[in-house]
């Protein structure tokens, strides 16, 4: 049935929300709205000693951004809440007890020095490291008095000895692993919280979790997982390890490679719906040779069984190049809904006298000026977005006069196609870029100049740049009063003894 499928995420708020791991609640939240099933979002905070109190909200927001709602969770609740570990403890225990009642589990007392000492000796008789199964044949009414006494004692699990255990893997098919490679593990730590081993198959079987989604890295942790659901009587749930996340040059994707987690990418302007279609290719192919896809797109195409096994390579420059297509399909009030935040920032370029909050209603007519240039919502190819459009939130502009005179064109005849110029501007009509365009055009034949003489001294009077957006786009913006003044005030530079009228 459609409807039993639960998955869940269910990360450590240990810091940001890394893009690793994020591909995992995205695939989780794909799989579970492709299904009809529920998406359980679940904190796993029982590693105190990592534990940073601002990670929840991070995780919180890094989901929402990228549009992964959860059915169940902390902040929404469910029917088996509470979804936080650290609020889950009776839980543990009392399945800690039935194991250590079922002679499947037992009590340890070994101290850190002693486990280290067994490490050195297990490393120079070149034998794997492990425990060594010593309170595993010591008097459990003995170690239990040390415990209530105040003892550092934790609960470890009995593993086979010999013998190998399997399963199957929904991405990599049939997995086995000999017992002999795996060591009696702790469940329970002698803080009374439990480790992730046990925790992990508590609550997937309490939240009757039917997928388990999660990364390649925790596959050998499987048989360990296998073993406690089997004494404890629970249905193990269908796993799929995930292909991992590489950089370019193959190696683990990490902070020297650049952004990596959700947060710095939201922060450098990416997209949430371009990151979202990355991530989605990131290890899972629809089939096809489709590269844009939208969510719904990704949600009728996806199936577990197209889960790719080898790693998959986290191309940024891909991801630029996708942002970049993304950005130039939203429509101008989106766009500058999106922008405002990015351009009202210290560092966005725009000048200090910019007004701000900026008025959205103008910003939607501004930003189709720089909207193909746009690589994201910060700018492109280092030039921030408020660089590209100072001169559209200045009263004037400085331009120099070596820049306004093009090449082939004298001081006098630039002079003389401004003054021509300043007499079409004032009749224009209607004053629109398609219509300045075409009489902007005449205007050169009529000088006997070349298009790119005149619309050059025009650029660099009305925006102080050689680089500037569309010309004739950009004086609609500006409309016909800014382009008189900054034309008048160009011929005043050009001819100094003359003044602006």
């Amino acid at each position: 049935m459609v409807n039993d499928v639960r998955v869940r995420f269910a990360p450590s708020p240990t810091g940001a929300l890394h893009v690793g791991n994020v591909r995992t609640a995205l695939y989780d939240w794909v799989f579970a709205r492709k299904m009809g099933g529920q998406f359980v979002l679940r904190i796993e905070d029982t590693d105190q000693a990592r534990f940073v109190a601002e990670a929840r909200d991070y995780i919180a927001h890094g989901l929402r951004w990228l549009g992964l709602d959860w059915d169940e969770g902390p902040d929404v609740g469910g029917p088996h809440a509470p979804y936080v570990q650290s609020e889950r403890r009776e839980l543990y225990q009392a399945a800690t007890d039935r194991l250590i009642e079922a002679g499947a589990a037992y009590l340890c007392d070994c101290s850190p020095e002693r486990l280290e000492e067994v490490r050195k000796k297990q490393e120079a008789m070149k034998l794997a490291p492990g425990y060594d199964g010593r309170c595993r044949r010591r008097d459990h009414g003995e170690l239990l008095k040390a415990k209530q006494a105040g003892a550092d004692v934790v609960t470890r699990m009995k593993v086979p000895p010999v013998g190998e255990v399997s399963f199957t893997d929904v991405v990599r098919g049939e997995v086995t692993f000999s017992w002999s490679t795996i060591s009696d593990f702790v469940i329970m730590k002698s803080d009374g919280l439990p480790t992730y081993h046990l925790a992990v198959v508590v609550d997937d079987h309490e939240m009757k979790i039917s997928h388990v989604l999660r990364g390649e890295e925790w596959i050998a942790s499987t048989p360990r997982h296998i073993l406690i659901h089997e004494k404890l009587g629970y249905q193990m749930p269908s796993m799929v390890h995930l292909p991992l996340l590489l950089a370019p040059d193959r190696s683990k994707l990490s902070k020297r490679h650049g952004a990596t987690t959700v947060q710095e990418f939201e922060e450098s302007g990416v997209l949430s719906e371009a990151l979202f279609n990355f991530l989605a290719l990131m290890g899972w192919s629809p089939g096809d040779d489709r590269e844009l896809m939208a969510r719904a797109e990704v949600v009728q195409a996806f199936s577990l069984e197209r889960i790719q096994k080898s790693p998959a390579i986290f191309d940024k420059q891909k991801l630029e190049w996708m942002n970049g297509v993304y950005m130039r399909q939203l429509n101008p009030a989106d766009l500058a809904t999106r922008v405002a935040p990015f351009l009202e920032a210290e560092d966005s370029g725009l000048p200090a006298s910019a007004t701000r909050p900026l008025d959205l209603a103008r910003l939607a007519r501004v930003v189709p000026l720089v909207q193909d240039r746009l690589k994201t919502l910060r700018g492109a190819d280092q030039v921030r977005i408020g660089e590209m459009i100072d001169f559209l939130y200045v009263d004037r502009v400085d331009p120099a006069p070596a820049e306004i005179v093009q090449k082939g064109m004298t001081v006098e005849s630039t002079a003389a196609a401004f003054e021509r110029s300043i007499s079409l501007l004032k009749a224009a009509d209607p004053f629109e870029h398609a219509s300045l365009d075409a009489q902007f055009r005449a205007l050169t034949e009529e000088l006997g100049i070349k298009t790119g003489q005149l619309f050059g001294s025009l650029r660099v009077a009305l925006t102080a740049k050689k680089v500037a957006p569309p010309l004739f786009e950009t004086m609609e913006v500006l409309g016909r009063d800014a382009c008189l003044r900054r034309l008048q005030f160009a011929l005043a530079v050009l001819m100094p003894a003359r003044k602006p009228g």
